[in-house]
């Protein structure tokens, strides 16, 4: 039997995530608690008995290294992976690197939350939700649905709105819904799909 699976992980907790700070495509490590996410991932699939046949992550470290930990948790280090930028979080441009307390008091409350929650509206220099979504799902559609419906098992580790931009796809989520969309660090999101790529079921393994 075929089993189209596809599981989705958001990187582990990383340092500018702890610091409130807009990352973006900057290049911070994870945490200790953001380690144990990594981990805690792999042992969870571990647990429900997954294994897989290839993995995606992005060009950045703090996914990759989800990636790998959860790997050794599952006993796959020698797993093929695709790393792409592709796969990168959503680019904050001008915010990157800033606190979001700071950019509220220099831009105001509403500016930064229409940046931030918005679907379409980019901050300055960087990516909107819409395009990030431009980005990554032609990413998904030739590279890795591709190969789950191939029937292989496809692992990906990757950023919160990147994410997004898949589960919108994979949900058919509106721009409203997919914004109010939270994923947490490091906990996987299991779609079992069909052969015309529709999703057949969907388990969030939270703890």
């Amino acid at each position: 039997m075929t089993e189209r699976l596809l599981v989705l992980v958001r990187h582990g907790q990383s340092e500018w995530n702890l610091k409130n700070l807009f990352t973006g495509w900057r290049d911070p490590d994870l945490t200790p608690l953001g380690v144990e996410e990594a981990k805690m991932a792999g042992r969870r699939l571990k647990a429900e008995g997954y294994q897989f046949d290839l993995a995606f992550t992005s060009a950045l470290s703090r996914a990759q290294k989800t990636l790998d930990l959860a790997l050794v948790e599952l006993g796959q280090t020698g797993l093929p992976v695709t790393r792409d930028l592709a796969l990168n979080e959503r680019d904050y441009g001008d915010l990157s690197g800033l606190n979001k307390d700071d950019a509220r008091v220099k831009w105001g409350e509403e500016q930064v939350l229409i940046w931030r929650r918005s679907y379409d509206v980019p901050p300055p220099g960087g990516e909107s939700l819409k395009d990030t979504v431009a980005r990554t799902l032609p990413y998904y559609v030739t590279e890795i649905l591709p190969k789950v419906l191939q029937g292989n098992r496809v692992l990906v580790t990757a950023h919160g709105n990147s994410l997004r931009a898949l589960i919108m796809v994979l949900e058919k989520l509106s721009p409203a819904s997919i914004m109010k969309r939270e994923l947490a660090t490091g906990v996987p999101v299991i779609y079992r799909l069909r052969a015309d790529s529709t999703v057949e079921s969907v388990i969030d393994l939270a703890a």
